[in-house]
């Protein structure tokens, strides 16, 4: 049997069972795909298909559909990603601009990976640990309390209090107060500790040790802070340093934006197992971060002893899929998850993806997620 043939009916295959949602037989793929062989030949071929566990048959007399064996070598082979059109590509850069904020952006993008895919959108908020400190702002508040804001490379916010005994030049001490900005620690607002000089002074230093660094490389460079300040504020400054690297390096803080799952419901996203096991893994967020995550180092999955080393790679189409039980997540079992990293200057600070049923266009939702993590890239701040 040619091996190119092979490969052409694993493909009309794939295509009309996406498109069709019906086993596919021998004389519809003659029909309509032209293959330049006889029923009998793409029946043969189809056997040999099956016995390398590429498609299998439902029930008895049925036509044949793709297992995930066989979707996972028409995605690395076979599946030719089609570019979107210009109007789309302009709507999603318009879209996308017109956010007024990083929450904003984010629920924009979800939105549009849904509409595109007609699937579940996952968007990952940038990670902390991933981030760089782009200012450092130290806001003085009721007397002894010190709001101290993190603002991002990626645009994210983040905002804790210190409260603040004792006056620099006294021997200041200061405990982390984990608080939302919008919720001010009570107490009674004493004597000002805390002058403008001092935190001017501080504020700057901080500032200019963190340009340019990453979460590892800032614990060094704020050491360096509090050892070249002067005795009464280097108190202070540890404590404003540590809380700084805590916030950044709190994994308590990773979330993600979900959208389109309402697009379950329809009639097109049949699962064999019912809807439930699907939902219940979309609410287990920690575990699809984790998918995520791990999808970057492993685009491709778990490979069984004897299998192709062919993978979708990261590096050369910036997307990732995990097919079926490569995801090994019991609720995702009948579901493909594709997704792709985005972040500013070229960094990957998260990623984003389309949740559907192993059924799926495949070329379209790659093409899809890849734009949309593209221009998100381009509007994060630089």
């Amino acid at each position: 049997m040619s091996e190119e043939r092979r490969l052409a009916v694993l493909r009309a295959i794939v295509e009309d069972y996406v498109h069709t949602r019906e086993p596919v037989g021998s004389r519809v793929l003659t029909e309509r795909h032209g293959l330049g062989v006889s029923p009998a030949t793409i029946r043969n071929d189809m056997a040999a298909l099956e016995d390398a566990g590429y498609i299998a048959q439902p029930h008895t007399s049925a036509g044949r559909v793709p297992t995930d064996k066989g979707y996972r070598l028409f995605v690395d082979r076979l599946a030719e990603v089609r570019p979107l059109t210009t109007p789309q590509r302009r709507a999603i850069e318009t879209f996308l601009s017109e956010a007024v904020d990083l929450d904003d952006v984010l629920g924009r993008a979800g939105r549009l990976i849904a509409q595109l895919t007609g699937q579940v959108a996952v968007v990952q908020y940038p990670s902390l640990r991933l981030s760089g400190l782009r200012h450092l702002e130290l806001v003085p508040v009721g007397g002894r309390r010190l709001l101290v804001v993190v603002i991002t490379d990626t645009g994210r916010v983040e905002q804790r209090y210190l409260d603040v005994v004792g006056r620099p030049g006294q021997g200041a001490a200061v405990t982390a107060v984990e608080t939302d900005a919008g919720a001010l620690p009570g107490g009674g607002c004493d004597e000002p500790v805390l002058d403008e000089g001092s935190l001017g002074e501080l504020r700057a230093r901080l500032n200019a040790a963190a340009a340019g660094k990453r979460l590892s490389e800032l614990p060094a460079a704020f050491v360096r802070v509090v050892g070249d300040l002067a005795p009464d504020l280097a108190p202070l400054a540890r404590g404003v340093a540590d809380l700084v690297v805590d916030t950044l390096g709190a994994e308590r803080e990773e979330r993600i934006v979900l959208a389109g799952t309402a697009n379950l419901a329809r009639a097109e996203m049949r699962f064999e197992q019912g809807l439930s096991p699907v939902l219940e893994a979309l609410e287990e967020q920690v575990v699809l971060l984790g998918l995520l995550t791990e999808m970057f180092a492993d685009p491709r999955g778990p490979r069984s002893d004897g299998e192709s080393e062919t993978e979708t790679s990261w590096g050369e189409s910036g997307v990732g899929v995990r097919i079926g039980h490569e995801s090994r997540l019991d609720g995702l079992t009948e579901a493909s998850v594709v997704a792709s990293g985005y972040g500013s200057d070229g960094d990957t600070v998260a990623f984003l993806g389309s949740i559907g049923p192993t059924r799926m266009d495949y070329p379209g939702t790659i093409a899809s997620v890849r734009a949309v993590a593209r221009y998100l890239s381009r509007v994060l701040p630089n």
